[in-house]
């Protein structure tokens, strides 16, 4: 056989033999979309970034994250979406255990959870997230839309939060805190900062929720003293929608109709804020006796201080309240219920000015409901309220603005 001929034998041997053995290969299937971005997640490295392209995505399983320095990004919060209307598995949507965290321009909608949680994580960036509940304010829908707990240094900006069943924006335990230019609407609360330092909340818009903002220190949590927040220069209307968060729960007590709560945390200061057609009030300031909830924690204080209120816009509201008291005092005055509201509570050896300043906002008027008297007394004399306090720092975070 000569030279040239075995050559072509050779070739269409190893030919036959290289199709042969592919044949007997198993073939990989290609992975769908959800099993792609969990591979992603899983064998993600710091500094990578997972890109999720436009389209409604279907996700069955909780996604979650623990490498640090990972962004992920999508073209828009109503381009890229990950629907988690058919999940099977999993308490959340998205939960992430991760330092310089990145997540952007995406929706996540209808998780049976909270849809994004960020526990434990420094430095974190919620830029141009929406998290929805597409089928309406129901107590089915997922406690918490975007949801960083046990955090520091934390931006959220550009958020579109609906549908929550307890907060749609919500920031607990934390430290180091920017809410900004973000729209929280039809949330049980709009956006609410719970047991936590150094937050600045502005530029939002939180309407159609049961309460706009809430400003919360509680009891029996691992970290409390919740103190130094400011909100302001942010639209607060219309936050009338019924109460629907489920039973037992503490932003259940929140009566629909109201504006901004502060319950039992420090060092507030609310300014440049326009409140307007709030169906119970504008604004409520509270101790946590108020709930009648019991607590046995030696070290928890239940009292608001140094709340200061001024430079705001008042208007319309407080024509149909939500909240025994609030329904009373109503019926006794034939009038709507004042601007800004404070329970009375007082703390043995502080003036009221220790407690609550209000200074330069138009429209105000007020209310010491007499809580601590079974509401016997009622005043609306805000002249020892006429005081001003500290203005609080902006809130440095280091992170890119």
């Amino acid at each position: 056989m000569s030279n040239h001929v075995l050559r072509i034998f050779t070739i269409l041997g190893c030919t036959s033999l290289f199709v042969t053995c592919e044949q007997d290969q198993p073939v990989a299937p290609e992975l769908n979309f959800e099993e792609s971005l969990q591979q992603q997640l899983i064998l993600a490295e710091p500094g990578d970034v997972i890109l999720i392209p436009e389209g409604t995505h279907e996700i069955t399983r909780s996604l979650s994250l623990n490498v640090p320095g990972v962004t992920i990004r999508g073209e828009g919060i109503n381009s890229s979406i990950l629907s988690f209307k058919n999940q099977i598995q999993g308490a959340e949507g998205f939960l992430v255990n991760a330092d310089n965290f990145v997540i952007e321009d995406i929706a996540i909608e209808d998780t049976v959870g909270d849809a994004l949680k960020i526990n434990e994580s420094n430095n974190v960036t919620i830029r141009n997230v929406r998290t929805e509940w597409t089928g309406g304010a129901l107590t089915t829908n997922g406690a918490y839309g975007i949801y960083p707990v046990q955090s520091s240094n934390i931006l959220i900006e550009g958020a579109v939060a609906i549908g929550a069943s307890d907060a749609g924006i919500y920031v607990g335990q934390s430290t180091r805190i920017v809410v900004r230019n973000s729209v929280a609407e039809y949330n049980v609360a709009g956006i609410e900062i719970e047991n936590s330092t150094f937050a600045d909340v502005y530029d939002n818009v939180a309407t159609n929720n049961t309460g706009g903002i809430l400003v919360f220190d509680l009891p029996n949590l691992p970290v409390q003293g919740g103190r130094n927040t400011r909100v302001f220069n942010n639209r607060i209307v219309n936050n009338n929608t019924a109460n629907f968060a489920p039973e037992g729960n503490i932003v259940g007590d929140v009566p629909a109709g109201t504006g901004l709560m502060v319950l039992a945390n420090d060092n507030i200061e609310v300014f440049g804020n326009q409140f307007a057609d709030n169906d119970s009030t504008h604004i409520i300031v509270v101790s946590y006796y108020i709930t009648e909830r019991p607590f046995e924690d030696p070290s928890y204080d239940p009292f608001p201080e140094l709340i200061f209120i001024h430079d705001n816009q008042f208007g319309g509201g407080g024509e149909n309240p939500d909240s025994e008291p609030l329904i009373a005092l109503q019926q006794a005055t034939q009038r709507a219920i004042p601007a800004v509201v404070w329970d009375g509570a007082m703390i043995p050896d502080r003036a009221p000015q220790q407690i609550l300043c209000l200074a330069d906002n138009v429209n105000l008027s007020f209310v010491n409901l007499d809580a601590g008297n079974g509401f016997a007394e009622p005043s609306f004399n805000a002249t020892n309220h006429a005081c001003t306090l500290p203005q609080l720092p902006e809130v440095s975070l280091g992170l890119v603005k």
